[in-house]
């Protein structure tokens, strides 16, 4: 299938924009983010509601953070690897179709690269599987609904991780 045209005309890296590893004290904007995420409004809403990034997290996972030159939060991920799975990636409202999720992307199959993973399994919102798709990943199946946690549906996909 296509990817969207949104997306395709994402440019190739953001200028100013760099990756980090995420550090405890991240955990308040990176929450903050999650909280505010327009894409979790009206009935995806009680899905974020009350969800917190904490620094516990930070430091037991693969957490990284896309910021800008004024080290502004721009979007983050994290990692898991047992099993291979993006648990989270979120992008600022404001930052979105500026090429950040696509950075982002890059820099996970390149961080599951290193960690020798062969494939990362993505549960998605379901707004957002036609970005997954367009950054690489390829649609695996249907995760079903698990009330009243998720009351929808959500789009099962896979990254299939290979060397240079």
């Amino acid at each position: 299938m296509r990817a969207s045209r949104a997306y395709r005309r994402t440019p190739v890296r953001p200028v100013g924009v760099r990756i980090r590893r995420a550090v405890a004290r991240d955990a308040k904007r990176l929450t903050r983010l999650v909280a505010t995420s327009r894409a979790y409004e009206g009935p995806y809403a009680p899905m974020v509601a009350g969800y917190r990034v904490g620094p516990d997290y930070i430091e037991a996972h693969r957490v990284f953070v896309a910021v800008g030159a004024d080290d502004r939060v721009l979007g983050f991920y994290a990692l898991l690897l047992v099993p291979p799975e993006v648990d989270l990636m979120f992008v600022a409202d404001d930052a979105q179709g500026l090429g950040v999720g696509r950075l982002l992307a890059d820099h996970l199959r390149e961080e599951a690269l290193r960690a020798g993973l062969a494939r990362v399994r993505v549960v998605s919102h379901p707004p957002a599987e036609g970005f997954y798709r367009a950054v690489g990943a390829e649609r695996t199946g249907t995760v079903p609904a698990d009330p009243p946690a998720v009351m929808w549906d959500r789009p099962e996909l896979t990254f299939t991780i290979e060397g240079p």
